[in-house]
């Protein structure tokens, strides 16, 4: 025991550090990174299995994490991925990719006839609409970067104006790999639930620490949802021990506080992905914070730290947050309407567990992480685009 935690030296947590921020690492287009984790594959596998109950997969082509979120949120997926047509027609592209032998290749309008001839529902896909054009576009673009396609001759870019394009691919050994494996048919799960059930087919113990490691791991913060959560007692109860344990194996800091725990970065990573990042709507986020600080009083938190508010209440505060920090803002912002831009702000604040909108009454939860964030301009700001300051 004591030599594994020795052995976990800076190069194990380079190493973990590439798997949970990485799909996977492609031995052919990374095989710096993939040296540098066998080099550290039996300290990495020993923490991410004991811990966090992920599967470590080592193959002489690719080496993969298997990150299953303990509680499946909605802002998680693939990002540049923009409907459910998206994610049926990716799943049509899995199913042209198996029948498929090892590097053979094939055309793209091979793969247009057969996505046409296999796309579920009575929906019908037309490849003479702009819309449907595009989705393809970004299921190949975004296959393309998983590593599961090549493209060997041609650009789907011209796609996107010429229904006619043609483009040559070949299938990636890799791509045998890309879905994960079950000891049974999918088919005999019955629901997404049963799915996430057989993910945490451990003892007590297992199941909360997991459960725990993951939602620190992959998400923005993990909230006390009631006043007797045993999660929560359970970071209470090893906070400490956590906080060792964590700061030992990664460059994270571990905070707890009384209705929020989560992870943080002394320095911006290179390829993690941190709040805030340099979209500008980042800066309005921030300042939000600021504005709903001012006013805490006329909207004091419950027993969970939640702030509850009406829509109004909402634009309300974001408009004083115009008022005051709009002369730093993008010239897009500063001339979006307020519903708008509210609904811009929400969208990122959901995405970073900051609020949340309840459907059926049209009432907006502050969540606590944003009252661990604020930002304002420095007292010789200006204005002006250039003049803001990170």
């Amino acid at each position: 025991m004591e030599k594994d935690i020795k052995a976990f030296d800076e190069k194990a947590k380079a190493a973990l550090e590439l798997l949970m921020e990485q799909f996977w690492i492609l031995r052919e287009t990374q095989p710096e990174e993939y040296q540098l984790i066998r080099e550290r594959e039996h300290s990495v596998r020993r923490y991410v299995e004991e811990k966090l109950g992920f599967r470590f997969i080592v193959h002489q082509h690719f080496i993969k994490l298997e990150k299953i979120p303990s509680e499946p949120e909605s802002w998680m997926g693939i990002t540049s991925f923009r409907s459910t047509m998206d994610y049926a027609m990716f799943c049509c592209l899995l199913g042209f990719l198996e029948s498929r032998s090892v590097d053979e290749q094939f055309l793209l309008s091979d793969l247009t006839e057969e996505l046409s001839a296999t796309y579920p529902g009575v929906f019908q896909l037309n490849w003479t609409h702009y819309e449907h054009r595009k989705s393809l576009i970004r299921i190949i673009q975004s296959a393309m970067d998983f590593g599961i396609l090549k493209s060997i001759d041609g650009d789907i870019k011209g796609f996107q104006f010429n229904e006619k394009q043609e483009v040559l691919y070949e299938v990636p050994i890799v791509s045998r790999y890309f879905m994960r494996s079950y000891p049974k048919d999918l088919f005999q799960f019955n629901s997404i639930e049963e799915l996430i059930q057989y993910d945490k087919m451990t003892s007590s113990n297992d199941e909360r620490r997991h459960h725990v490691y993951r939602q620190l791991f992959l998400s923005p913060a993990m909230y006390r949802k009631q006043q007797d959560d045993p999660n929560f007692h359970y970071l209470r109860n090893f906070r400490n021990r956590l906080k060792d344990d964590i700061e030992k194996h990664t460059d994270y800091q571990f905070e707890l506080y009384k209705n929020a725990a989560m992870l943080i970065s002394p320095e911006k990573k290179q390829k993690a992905v941190l709040f805030p990042d340099q979209k500008a709507i980042m800066d309005i986020v921030l300042q939000f914070s600021d504005i709903l600080r001012q006013a805490i009083l006329q909207f004091p938190p419950n027993d969970c730290g939640l702030i509850r508010i009406t829509a109004t209440d909402f634009e309300s505060l974001l408009e004083e947050c115009s008022k005051q920090f709009s002369t730093g803002w993008s010239k897009a912002y500063r001339e979006a309407s307020l519903k708008q831009l509210a609904r811009e702000l929400l969208t990122v604040m959901g995405q970073w567990k900051m609020a949340e909108l309840e459907e059926e009454t049209g009432m907006i939860f502050i969540l606590p992480l944003l009252g661990r964030l604020t930002g304002k301009y420095p007292d010789d700001f200006q204005g002006g685009e250039r003049d803001v300051t990170k």
